[in-house]
């Protein structure tokens, strides 16, 4: 499922002419259409005619507009049910031609070529595809598997430091959730930068998968690679729907922050490790500024999260550095109280 490609793309050639496809649509946006559509073509070899699709970046293009565009487009271009999409991207680009290619006469076929270190580790394996409603994260989507996931480590070269920083908080889960020795070594790196990251991101990858393996349609085990996401998101949203977009990534790093402390109020976690796993967290990630976000509008969206059964509020909750708890309902006053604390570390 996964393959780590090598300079020539030899893997990705392979796996084009071994299979009957009837045209090749790639779907990009400005940013690797110009940084890593280059490195694409002029390392893949296919006699197949191929078409470039490309979109703006940005989470707010992850939306019904935009899939009902692409599907207009592979219609107008004649895409039958033997063609292939690649999603040359991250997140939302994998999640967005995931969606639409699942959808688009009842599923076509597709392959991610992950471009971030959040795609690579986390957003392009899985096979969840999706797009945002209104402000609220992923609220429509599809599990399906894509053909192929080729990573390509050199494309993290391009990246801003941000980018990098951002894709890191799913590696830092990974560890929490799964794995201590994998969060030890993480927590080790000094300089966020490719050299330091690479050595990690087949660990990630393999948790990623493993946990997806055991759980495709996330009915148990699979929800524990929420942790920090059900906070998280929350931010994210009200962030999106403020106009003031945040990474996914740095909600994430908030969230986790919230639901370390909100493990340690429930008595799962000692407040040691609590306090470990947040001072590492905060060595990495800005603060986010929620000031200005009520209660209310975070518990609303709390309510809407996907892995909600009868309306509530289910948390993935660590229960050591290493193992996490799903489906756990928190008490609304330590949630409030993990609110609470996340604001006051911006006066400490």
């Amino acid at each position: 499922m996964i393959t780590l490609l090598n300079d020539n793309f030899s893997q990705l050639n392979n796996f084009l002419h071994e299979k009957s496809f009837s045209k090749i649509f790639i779907l990009v946006d400005e940013n690797t259409h110009e940084y890593c559509l280059p490195i694409l073509l002029g390392n893949m070899e296919t006699d197949l005619a191929f078409e470039i699709l490309e979109i703006e970046a940005g989470e707010e293009m992850k939306n019904i507009q935009t899939a009902n565009q692409l599907w207009e487009i592979l219609t107008e271009m004649k895409a039958d049910r033997k063609a292939l999409i690649i999603n040359l991207g991250g997140g939302v680009i994998t999640d967005m031609g995931g969606f639409v290619a699942s959808t688009y006469k009842r599923g076509i076929q597709f392959i991610n070529i992950p471009t971030t270190l959040l795609s690579m580790c986390d957003a392009s394996i899985g096979g969840k595809t999706g797009i945002d409603l209104m402000h609220y994260k992923n609220m429509v989507g599809t599990f399906t598997f894509p053909e192929q996931i080729f990573v390509y480590p050199k494309f993290l070269d391009t990246l801003p430091f941000k980018e990098l920083r951002s894709g890191f908080a799913e590696m830092l889960k990974h560890g929490l959730i799964a794995d201590k020795a994998h969060w030890d070594n993480l927590i080790r790196i000094h300089t966020l930068d490719t050299e330091a990251l690479i050595p990690h991101i087949q660990t990630s990858m393999d948790i990623k998968q493993d946990v997806v393996e055991k759980d495709f349609h996330e009915k148990n085990i699979r929800k524990t690679l929420n942790f920090g996401h059900t906070i998280g998101h929350a931010i994210e949203s009200l962030c999106l729907e403020q106009g003031n977009p945040v990474l996914h990534g740095e909600a994430v790093a908030a969230g986790m922050i919230c639901e370390a402390h909100l493990a340690y109020l429930e008595n799962l976690i000692s407040e040691e490790d609590a306090q470990l796993i947040i001072e590492n967290i905060q060595r990495y990630y800005p603060y986010l500024d929620i000031t200005d976000f009520k209660d209310e509008e975070i518990f609303a969206l709390l309510l809407n999260d996907k892995k909600n059964i009868d309306s509530k509020i289910n948390f993935s909750l660590l229960s050591e550095i290493g193992a996490c708890t799903y489906d756990y309902e928190c008490s609304q006053k330590n949630i409030t109280g993990s609110l609470s604390f996340y604001r006051r570390l911006n006066d400490a």
